[in-house]
């Protein structure tokens, strides 16, 4: 998977912050307050971002309506999972990783660990 480039990046933003299926019109007045835009350059982003699996789309009235195929977490979780499947030591990678943690971070880690591990037949 490759990380989104600057415009994707901003359309995925956009669409991770509303709740509603959105239009390309609706993206596109939202990008349009910090950069000019062409209606077609962000209808054919997110064309590119529904072929790539990113987003999903329906047809509503005449328009298409594109939600998210997953949050901005589980998009960044992915992209870690890959960084460490690609990665020649992946316990050193992860030993890094902690080591940077801010303390606040490194609990919270813990208890997602603690959450994740599967519950014991001891009573």
């Amino acid at each position: 998977m490759q990380p989104f480039g600057e415009l994707e990046a901003a359309v995925m933003r956009c669409l991770w912050q509303r709740t509603e299926p959105t239009t390309v019109r609706e993206v596109l007045v939202e990008l349009t307050r910090s950069r000019p835009l062409a209606y077609t350059t962000v209808m054919t982003v997110m064309d590119n971002l529904h072929g790539k699996g990113h987003v999903q789309r329906h047809m509503h009235n005449r328009a298409w309506l594109y939600t998210p195929t997953r949050s901005s977490a589980e998009h960044r979780a992915a992209l870690l999972q890959e960084i460490l499947g690609e990665a020649g030591d992946r316990d050193a990678v992860l030993m890094h990783f902690v080591a940077d943690l801010d303390p606040d971070s490194v609990a919270t880690l813990k208890s997602a660990v603690e959450a994740a591990r599967p519950p014991t037949n001891d009573q």
